[in-house]
């Protein structure tokens, strides 16, 4: 648990914004009353808060077809358990209600939804889905904030669904909240909140100064040192200085400031650099700034092939650190990006410049492997589109030849192709390529997609006809709704939580527990879109299971997301040799992994 304060207001906003579209798409009434009489905030654990919520609130618009779903705070006045231990000594008591008129629960039901894997009845679970562990989740949250939940309900009427908690929290409900005053005579219980956790110590930057068009740095670090060290060199650059020491605060500032470059440490306290990493790019207000990471040196090809500017490995020295920052500034002053397009076939590069072209890009063409190669040697180009099948030599031994040579080995290559690639082929390439678009019905918004990555164009300055172009490609609800995803995992939790997610992005889920059920359910679901994939599973883990699906070659391209709650060095390569399409850790970031189903669901 981590007690913050949390006010009213916010809490407010926050369903407003996760909910009000969802009872807009089901045509259902939602009414929000917080009483007058509520002071400005509360104290409580804000995720753990939201984790019942929602759950309630999900429950509510999934049970309810016509009607009203109605959500009313207020200060309690009785209602909870006469024996509580918590709410019958704290002061006061707040009430959050949410009341639906949907199916109602009857009477010898009550109790039992409250327990692990129970619904009211197997026809629920037939018609509505569901695993049956969020009410026993979402009761258990509520004893760990010191409060609980009591239901009325009737058949077919609808019901309500009221978290009782204490105004402050005084910790888990099994516990005495008088115990820290026994002995004094201070008749008042006296009960010592949960240690802060030491704030972030504040580093001064340049953030009251930044106006439009400043030349201005992000810097995200959590180590007040380095930070420092990196504000310090980027103002001897010419640069404004912006600091953010945790990743959620980077892409806050990231959006309100616009800054020119951002550096990103992928080590942060409260998410993966990785995640911040994708939500910048896969965002069209960001997704152009270029941006240079800190990682280990093994994971630097794995950054630079997610849109990722440079990279940098700590610790670095002085000099290094310098010419980093010139690196960027030269990168950002203003010029037109260079676009190498490697491809014999005329009218197919002609069809290439045309979806491409606009006045922020230079593009030149060639038609053969030795031209691209002299092209790369004599001019900088800023990404190049590569057709694997060439008149001189194959796009295979052009890569090699990019690849053996330091100065173009970081240049952006987009494989685009209607070869059909073998697994030893393509596991080749995406060791050279930075993307490989394959020529299909979706491929033009994919090449224009991973083309202005790289390049860091601006999706605003384009034409409206490319934008149109991206905004569909990036179209969450479009890309998700109604694709089949496989959970496999051991932890029944893990598969509710992540059900939930899903489910309200109109997937449809499968569950497995452990590899063998997963390869059957793989096997007897040709329409499978995606398989998130538990490391940690007893007798089968991940790895090998990901092994056995990649032994049989209708399975080669089936994405598979690796999920493990490791984050040491090496398990990344570890996941994707085994077979896994990408890497999340756990916990899982839920804005994360959506961006990782867009983007393999796109590909």
């Amino acid at each position: 648990m981590d007690a913050e304060e949390i006010s009213f207001t916010s809490l407010r906003d926050s369903v407003e914004r996760n909910f009000r579209h969802i009872a807009e798409s089901k045509n259902l009434p939602f009414i929000m009353e917080f009483d007058s009489n509520l002071p400005f905030a509360f104290t409580s654990d804000s995720k753990r808060l939201q984790q019942i919520i929602k759950n309630l609130l999900s429950n509510a618009f999934k049970f309810t077809a016509a009607g009203h779903v109605r959500m009313n705070v207020k200060l309690a006045e009785g209602g909870w358990s006469s024996d509580h231990p918590n709410l019958n000594r704290t002061g006061a008591v707040i009430a959050i209600s949410i009341t639906d008129t949907g199916i109602g629960i009857a009477p010898e039901k009550q109790r039992l939804i409250f327990e692990a894997f129970q619904q009211a009845d197997a026809s629920t679970s037939r018609k509505y889905g569901g695993t049956g562990l969020g009410l026993a989740i979402s009761r258990e949250l509520a004893s760990l904030l010191g409060g609980e939940i009591r239901l009325a309900s009737t058949p077919n009427e609808g019901s309500t669904f009221t978290l009782f908690l204490p105004l402050v929290y005084f910790g888990p409900s099994n516990s005495s909240p008088n115990s820290a005053s026994e002995g004094k005579s201070n008749p008042r219980p006296s009960i010592a909140l949960p240690v802060a956790m030491p704030r972030d110590e504040r580093i001064e930057d340049d953030r009251a100064n930044v106006e439009i068009g400043d030349l201005a740095a992000l810097i995200v670090e959590d180590d007040p040192h380095y930070a420092r060290v990196l504000l310090g060199l980027a103002r001897d650059k010419g640069f404004k200085g912006l600091v953010a020491t945790r990743g959620h605060e980077a892409l806050s500032l990231a959006r309100q400031y616009h800054p020119t470059a951002i550096t990103l440490d992928i080590f942060l306290p409260d998410m993966h650099g990785w995640t911040v990493l994708n939500n910048l790019k896969l965002s069209p207000e960001t997704r152009h700034i270029p941006v240079q990471i800190i990682p280990l040196e093994e994971e630097r090809s794995h950054g630079l092939s997610r849109g990722a500017f440079s990279y940098l490995v700590k610790p670095a020295a002085t000099e290094d650190l310098e010419s980093a920052f010139d690196k960027i500034k030269t990168f950002v002053a203003p010029r037109t990006k260079r676009l190498l397009v490697v491809e014999d076939n005329d009218t197919e590069r002609q069809s290439i410049v045309e979806l491409l072209g606009h006045d922020d890009i230079e593009i030149k063409t060639v038609a053969t492997g030795e031209e691209a190669f002299t092209t790369l040697l004599d001019r900088h180009s800023d990404c190049c589109v590569l057709d694997l099948r060439l008149p001189d030599m194959t796009g295979f031994d052009l890569l090699d030849r990019i690849h053996e040579e330091p100065s173009l080995r970081d240049v952006p290559v987009v494989v685009f192709t209607g070869k059909d690639l073998s697994g030893p082929e393509e596991t080749r390439l995406r060791t050279m390529a930075k993307s490989i678009v394959l020529k299909d019905v979706q491929s033009p918004e994919r090449l224009l997609d991973e083309t202005a990555l790289f390049l860091h164009r601006v999706v605003a300055d384009l034409p409206e006809s490319k934008r149109l172009m991206l905004e569909r490609l990036h179209s969450t609800n479009e890309v998700l709704r109604g694709r089949k995803v496989l959970i496999v995992d051991d932890d029944a939790r893990n598969i509710f939580a992540l059900s939930t997610v899903l489910e309200n992005q109109e997937m449809e889920i499968l569950s497995a527990t452990n590899g063998r059920q997963a390869i059957e359910l793989i096997q007897a679901n040709d329409d499978l879109a995606m398989v998130l994939m538990d490391i940690m599973m007893p007798e089968m883990d991940g790895y090998e299971t990901m092994r056995e699906i990649r032994k049989q070659p209708e399975f080669r391209n089936l994405p598979i997301l690796a999920l493990t709650a490791k984050a040491m060095k090496g398990d990344r390569e570890k996941c994707l040799e085994a077979g896994a399409s990408d890497y999340i850790a756990k916990p899982v970031n839920t804005d994360q992994l959506l961006s990782l189903l867009r983007v393999w669901l796109h590909r």
